[in-house]
């Protein structure tokens, strides 16, 4: 997903900041071109630079953090967003491209396929409506005035994905 619209090629691009990576994986900061699966799309649903705490219950989670983090409520994802960015998410448009599978090397990371190679999508859809995009993919929405009481749950044993969390207030 993208706020821009680029229905032609997408180029390797370098990471925005190099991370230690396991050996023979150090690779991984070169230039790519980077895209996430169906399954974990929720996360990528959000505009540009929207900080967000994203959850789910796993093969591994205890019941005393399923009750208290999830309920009994049936859906995917949870997502918890601060009310700052409310209007952006109702008035945010989004560019969703489809590719061709045999392009990208899975790395079987939370959803993370790459490709060292310039990519051009096979399909291009432009989603106006980022809350009812995000329902559709079954998650949840949360707005809450600061993401800072979520902190906590990165202790459970929950799956927990901050994204953009540098943008959060404090």
């Amino acid at each position: 997903m993208s706020d821009k619209p680029n229905g032609r090629i997408f180029k390797p691009r370098p990471v925005q900041t190099s991370t230690d990576r396991a050996t023979g994986r150090e690779w991984l900061n070169e230039p790519l071109v980077r895209v996430i699966d169906e399954l974990h799309q929720p996360m990528y649903l959000f505009p540009r630079d929207c900080p967000g705490v994203l959850y789910w219950p796993t093969s591994t989670t205890t019941p005393e953090d399923c009750e208290r983090w999830w309920g009994e409520q049936s859906r995917r994802v949870v997502a918890r967003v601060e009310r700052t960015w409310l209007d952006r998410l109702r008035t945010g448009i989004l560019h969703g491209y489809e590719f061709l599978e045999t392009d990208f090397m899975n790395l079987h990371d939370a959803g993370t396929w790459v490709s060292h190679v310039p990519v051009t999508p096979i399909r291009v859809e432009t989603l106006r409506d980022l809350i009812g995009g995000i329902a559709r993919q079954g998650v949840e929405l949360r707005v809450m005035a600061s993401l800072v009481s979520l902190k906590e749950l990165s202790k459970t044993s929950l799956h927990v994905s901050g994204l953009r969390l540098r943008n959060a207030r404090d």
